[in-house]
């Protein structure tokens, strides 16, 4: 799978960037981190954070596959065209954290691979399904839950009528119930391979819609007046939708800024050639 390299000030900055740019959680990404700011005078630090992240693959790296993390590079925040290259969590944070002025340990040994288990992803499929379906009943609606996989993806869909509650403002409930479905098939089973996604009513697709309509919209606007245009705070997922809209959008670039909750896309007048 396809690597990204980030930077930023801190390595917090640099790996959220890259979850800004894959799309995903924290738990569907793996990292490496390239370089680490340095404490320097009066508690200033000196150089950038500059981590690779990918989507987490299939089966465990050895650890021949590991880059040396004393490697060295300058890489720009932001890529020409309108890809984010900040630094953002992209839906949920990491658990290795660090405050800002504390780095890693260069000596700390890696975390082995987890031991691989091959799943069968019917199992996984059916996990979820039956997941699904108690939810829909505890949520006291009706639905019906299908499955649809294509090779490593997993799609798993509730149909039904007045399933809003399942939604929730702005997809948020849905992603909650889509990382219990992920603890309650592909973790409890030991799946590494497939990815499973939740749509609920069909939301994921009008909300994409919707989303890149905005998007032009707020491009249009902001060629027209030559300012930037900071849009409300959104989750990973809505912000890589207004990155991809945008990519292709002559005239204007898109960046992410700030930190989750609260982090949002900017869209400004792309920089003169």
């Amino acid at each position: 799978m396809e690597w990204v390299e980030t930077t930023g000030e801190t390595l917090e900055e640099a790996k959220n960037v890259a979850l800004d740019q894959l799309g995903v959680a924290e738990d569907e990404a793996e990292f490496e981190i390239i370089d680490e700011p340095r404490p320097g005078l009066f508690g200033r630090t000196r150089g950038e954070a500059r981590v690779r992240a990918r989507v987490r693959p299939s089966t465990p790296r050895g650890k021949t596959e590991r880059r040396d993390r004393n490697g060295r590079g300058e890489r720009s925040e932001r890529r020409d065209g309108n890809r984010d290259r900040d630094g953002n969590r992209d839906r949920g944070e990491r658990s290795d954290r660090k405050p800002r002025g504390e780095s890693r340990s260069r000596d700390e040994a890696p975390r082995p691979p987890r031991e691989k288990v091959d799943v069968d992803p019917a199992a996984v499929g059916e996990a979820a399904s039956e997941f699904l379906s108690g939810l829909v009943k505890a949520f006291g609606t009706t639905g019906q839950v299908v499955v649809s996989r294509e090779e490593e993806e997993i799609e798993v869909r509730v149909d039904g009528t007045d399933l809003g509650l399942m939604v929730g403002p702005g997809g948020g409930t849905l992603l909650a119930i889509q990382d219990l479905t992920r603890v309650a098939s592909q973790r409890r089973l030991g799946d590494q391979d497939t990815r499973l996604r939740i749509d609920i009513a069909g939301y994921r697709e009008r909300r994409k819609a919707a989303l890149g309509r905005f998007a032009e919209k707020v491009a249009e606007e902001v060629k027209a007046t030559g300012s930037a245009r900071r849009l409300e705070p959104m989750n990973s997922a809505d912000r890589k939708i207004v990155h991809d809209t945008l990519i292709e959008f002559e005239g204007v670039s898109t960046r992410s800024e700030g930190e989750d909750p609260k982090r949002r896309v900017v869209v400004e007048p792309a920089a003169a050639e």
